[in-house]
């Protein structure tokens, strides 16, 4: 199974649902930077750096957020969202995946 995405430009893209993580901007970043212990002091560097991230990520982000959400991730930076951003009470679930793209 595919996933089609339509990144910033018009070209569409076609990333195998289980391989979309092999694209990921974050890949090759500190997991730490996606895993900030609260969000003042020195941490809000980290979510701010994190954010940035995935703002350029664009071909996965929307899955990103999707499988954070689908699977309940308690933790962490997913898809540009923290878990204050993505939990309950702050939207709909498709509101967050297409708030993502």
């Amino acid at each position: 199974m595919t996933t089609s995405l339509r990144p910033l430009g018009a070209e569409m893209i076609t990333i195998p649902d289980r391989d979309w993580r092999q694209l990921a901007a974050c890949r090759h970043a500190d997991p730490e930077l996606f895993f900030p212990v609260s969000a003042s002091g020195p941490s809000l560097d980290q979510i701010t750096q994190a954010k940035a991230i995935c703002a350029g990520c664009p071909p996965v982000r929307r899955q990103c957020l999707a499988f954070a959400l689908d699977t309940r991730q308690d933790h962490g930076m997913r898809g540009g969202m923290n878990e204050q951003e993505r939990g309950p009470g702050h939207g709909h679930h498709l509101k967050a995946i297409q708030a993502a793209t």
